[in-house]
């Protein structure tokens, strides 16, 4: 299983991260940020998607041994969820951003029980809201929602209070934090901009544009 450490480090080799001080990156939330973390990468790096799956798996094994179904969020939670559910032996669902619009009108798609335990598996958390949507038609399906797992998490103070206030817990193989701290550790930023990134992180609402990375 690798480390948070090795994930980040890797996620940076395959240049999942991306830096736009100057011409911030626009999130689905409206949140501007002068970094954007695009995991999808990883579906195109064999060894690195096989090594993140069973480092997913073994954490789901640890923190929820008793869940019984693998939950993907669409899009980028689907394959994660299909490789997890593969190496756990257990079955797959997902969970659309909304019903569909023909057909039979699913918005979960895959066989799943009422009563049955569940993992959410997300690609990257920011503000949470889509992961937590997730976990929440789910819920009102009768599943029984016993944790969300993603890839990496930004660690916002606002998803961390969006969790808490839909009492559902959630963990992150790494984070924006560690991979700031690595990144510095390894002289790959400048000190400036290691601080003016870190500022963001911790309030994205605050933060201004005017330096150069």
């Amino acid at each position: 299983m690798l480390t948070d450490k090795q994930i980040a480090k890797r996620l940076f080799e395959i240049e999942a991260l991306q830096f736009s001080p100057d011409e911030p990156f626009k999130w689905a939330s409206g949140i501007l940020s002068p970094v954007y973390c695009d995991n999808r990468l990883v579906m195109s790096d064999v060894s690195l998607r096989k090594e993140i799956a069973q480092s997913l798996a073994e954490h789901i094994q640890v923190k929820y041994p008793d869940v019984e179904v693998i939950a993907g969020c669409a899009t980028a939670g689907i394959p994660h969820a299909a490789w997890v559910a593969d190496i756990l032996e257990l079955p797959m669902i997902y969970v659309r951003d909304k019903a569909k619009g023909h057909g039979k009108g699913n918005r979960i798609e895959g066989e799943v029980k009422r009563g049955q335990k569940a993992v959410v598996i997300e690609d990257l958390i920011s503000t949470g809201k889509s992961s937590i949507a997730s976990a929440q038609a789910l819920q009102e399906a009768g599943v029984v929602v016993v944790g969300v797992q993603a890839l990496f998490s930004y660690e916002l103070k606002k998803a961390e209070q969006a969790f808490k206030e839909a009492s559902l817990e959630y963990h992150s193989l790494t984070t924006f934090p560690l991979l700031l701290e690595l990144m510095k550790e390894q002289d790959k930023i400048s000190l400036e901009s290691y601080s003016r990134l870190k500022e963001w992180n911790q309030d994205p609402g605050a933060f201004s544009y005017n330096y150069q990375a």
